[in-house]
């Protein structure tokens, strides 16, 4: 956690925790064939709905760690988790899912994940079940 992550209470401001959350998606990105890659095949990523859990304080100088998984996927959605830890103690300190659409940046319309991307996620699926969230309303 950085410095200015911290609020007037000495822990972690909320919102900083969904940057967190987002530096976490960034580090899955590359194995699900997303993020630059992705893009330069005129493909991106945009989060349509989150939420997240606070499970215990984070304080500040606390080191951080994330573990991702992707949860759920059809042609035009994924669903992932991301679940933030104290590096050196292992306590879990928050929760995040995310659900996140194929978007044509060209069109700036909601695509299809093309076929090299949706083997990936689900090589990456580990057969956790979302708390919060699913695919469809």
């Amino acid at each position: 956690m950085l410095p200015g992550w911290v609020d007037h209470y000495g822990h972690m401001n909320l919102a900083y925790y969904l940057v967190g959350f987002d530096l976490a998606t960034d580090a899955l990105w590359p194995s699900l064939g997303l993020g630059p890659a992705f893009h330069a095949r005129g493909l991106g990523t945009f989060a349509a709905e989150s939420w997240q859990a606070y499970n215990r304080e984070v304080t500040e100088g606390a080191p951080l760690a994330f573990d991702s998984e992707v949860l759920a996927h059809d042609a035009k959605r994924l669903l992932c988790r991301h679940t933030m830890f104290h590096a050196t103690e292992g306590w879990q300190a928050a929760e995040n899912e995310v659900l996140y659409l194929c978007m044509d940046l060209g069109a700036r319309r909601v695509g299809a994940w093309p076929e090299d991307v949706l083997a990936r996620f689900a090589e990456r699926a580990r057969g956790g079940a979302p708390k919060r969230l699913a695919l469809k309303r």
